[in-house]
């Protein structure tokens, strides 16, 4: 994560990016507005319930999405060993990892492993953002993260899993993905690292730790923001001068223990979400 983003890059970044949830803890405040979004001790409740729900239905849309990739698009593996890695393979290096962008998304990356990887970490905070629900800014997405060729192949089943009638009830929105008047729809990415496992000069393969905040804040929001973690394996090909997504695989975890804080009002959740922008990262 590049410190100072916000003044050397020169766009403000969307304060309601991110993607999905699951099952963290959460202990709520006695007087939090969130309707009906408490649970008791004596087990799940109607919330919990359409959590799980919710998870898996995205988990379906997505694999709908990438269903079908070719096998063949992701670079040679390379056996990582059975040794820890070295410390200046997960040191972050502090290097500006690009000075453009197109549609606010970090673009024209290093040839190089680190630049594979910064590319990784950035397109993962597109992908996982509110505006993947927005047929305009979804098309917008993927054409810049996607090369040429996987990003005709993914834009109708892209378009099939997040205009989903059902899907979009389950989570709150709208037909047109908009949240309901009063909420704020919260779907931010944030990577925690990132690894290389293997890199030759046209093709890469990167796994990307982070977690994620997804959910609706405001005072009749029963999908309360929550939190969870996942890695996604992305094989990025070098495509024009810059890396470029060919496709992707994601898996829960590896999930930290949770601490059993007090969870925020919805006000003081929208509240974050409006005013704490986001990063352009870079490995």
């Amino acid at each position: 994560m590049t410190p100072g983003d916000e003044n050397d890059y020169g766009e403000p970044t969307r304060t309601d990016e991110g993607h999905r949830y699951g099952g963290t803890r959460l202990r709520l405040p006695e007087d939090d507005p969130y309707g009906g979004a408490r649970r008791t001790a004596r087990g799940p409740s109607r919330t919990m319930v359409t959590v799980v729900g919710v998870v898996v239905v995205l988990i379906a849309a997505i694999a709908f999405a990438n269903r079908g990739g070719d096998d063949s698009s992701s670079g040679p593996s390379a056996s990582t060993g059975g040794g820890k890695p070295n410390a200046t393979s997960t040191t972050p290096t502090g290097t500006k990892p690009v000075r453009t962008k197109t549609g606010g998304i970090p673009v024209g990356y290093a040839h190089t492993s680190q630049g594979a990887q910064s590319a990784a970490a950035n397109y993962a905070v597109a992908l996982g953002s509110a505006d993947m629900f927005l047929t305009d800014l979804r098309h917008q997405i993927v054409d810049t993260v996607y090369t040429p060729d996987a990003a005709a192949a993914k834009q109708t089943a892209l378009d099939t899993a997040y205009t989903s009638a059902t899907f979009l009830s389950n989570i709150g929105l709208a037909k047109d993905g908009t949240a309901p008047d009063g909420q704020t729809f919260v779907s931010r990415v944030i990577p925690v690292g990132t690894k290389a496992t293997a890199a030759t000069s046209s093709r890469a393969t990167v796994e990307v730790w982070y977690t994620s905040l997804f959910g609706l804040s405001g005072a009749a929001s029963t999908n309360p923001v929550s939190e969870s973690w996942f890695t996604t394996t992305y094989q990025l090909s070098w495509v024009d001068n810059d890396w470029k997504i060919t496709d992707f695989q994601q898996k829960d975890g590896p999930v930290p223990v949770g601490r059993d804080q007090q969870a925020s009002t919805a006000d003081d959740m929208t509240k974050a979400v409006e005013e704490f922008g986001g990063f352009t990262y870079a490995r």
